[in-house]
């Protein structure tokens, strides 16, 4: 089939995707019988003044209560959730409770938005930091998140535990956001999802430690976004980074075998350095070895992101001296 046939045959299918989805579905989550549940018991009980689900995931369990019937792509996704922390007094648990989207059908795999509410009013800066995340399981955890691009998969939001939160998570084809109790600004933006899958089933997520309650689940699609995965990162590419330290240019000369990527970047960070990194069906990561524009010190530059077409965009860092985001556009 031609890349042409291709392109058509799967705006077709998102047009009838489109179509067949054009509804709000409720869930008021006063019985259990639109769940299937893995890894968890779920029961219906009362809390805080109204009838909810509640989870509690079972040791080793993948703890995730997927919704019937419902295959998500592009729109809104709005709960109310609460955590009450079941740990001995003096154990560490700030609570974790979310909604995971685009489910895959092995229920390992899925991007998830989740709260922490007791981080939200800790002492520590640090621990505040981490109140709202993201992830991707089961190749993209908080811990290879925070490590590789701190500061940028979580962020502090105003949460109390054990009550109600209203969170709300809007998706656009590679970028989502999450919305905490109706504030009009996001608390968390995703810019490049990193999941393999652009739909799938969602699903209600607690963790251990804790009874998980859920209520008042809102699923609105959206006019799902023409993309696709399998982007080619083969061939040349001007990029601009646009950092904190300054925007920096140059050009990328990439050849892809398999899932390897080498080449050479000329620009900013000096001309004819190596490239090395990996592909997996459009998404890329890319190590450049150069130097410092500003005093022509020695430093690794590291990019993250998905190619779409001719084009491609994602978070990179130069390692001590910069970070921010990258934009490419093929040179034809």
């Amino acid at each position: 089939m031609t890349r042409a046939a291709t392109i058509l045959l799967v705006s077709l299918s998102l047009q009838v995707l489109s179509a067949s989805q054009v509804n709000a579905q409720s869930f008021a989550l006063t019985d259990t019988k639109d769940l299937t549940v893995t890894g968890a018991k779920a029961e219906v009980v009362d809390y805080k003044g109204r009838k909810a689900v509640r989870l509690l995931r079972q040791p080793g369990g993948d703890g995730l209560a997927i919704i019937n019937g419902m295959q998500f792509r592009d729109g809104t996704i709005e709960a109310d959730i609460a955590a009450k922390v079941t740990t001995p007094p003096g154990v560490r648990m700030p609570g974790f409770i979310g909604i995971a989207f685009r489910v895959h059908q092995n229920p390992s795999r899925y991007e998830l938005f989740y709260i922490r509410p007791g981080n939200s009013l800790s002492e520590d800066q640090a621990m505040r930091n981490h109140s709202v995340q993201y992830s991707s399981d089961p190749d993209f955890g908080w811990e290879p998140l925070r490590r590789q691009w701190p500061a940028v998969y979580e962020a502090y939001a105003d949460l109390r535990p054990a009550e109600w939160t209203k969170i709300r998570i809007e998706v656009h084809g590679r970028a989502a956001r999450l919305y905490v109790n109706n504030s009009p600004n996001p608390s968390l933006v995703v810019d490049g999802l990193k999941g393999e899958d652009l739909d799938g089933g969602v699903a209600l997520w607690p963790s251990g430690g804790e009874e998980a309650y859920f209520s008042n689940l809102k699923i609105t699609p959206a006019k799902p976004e023409l993309i696709q995965n399998g982007g080619e990162a083969a061939g040349t590419w001007d990029l601009i980074f646009g950092t904190d330290a300054g925007n920096y240019k140059g050009t990328m000369k990439l050849a892809r075998d398999g899932s390897r990527l080498n080449g050479t970047w000329s620009g900013s960070f000096g001309n004819d350095q190596p490239v090395t990194g990996t592909w997996r069906e459009g998404y890329i990561e890319l190590t450049l070895a150069g130097t410092w524009p500003e005093g022509s010190q020695p430093v690794t530059t590291r990019l993250a992101g998905w190619i779409d077409g001719d084009s491609g965009k994602g978070r990179m860092k130069a390692e001590g001296r910069a970070e921010g985001q990258w934009s490419a556009v093929r040179n034809k």
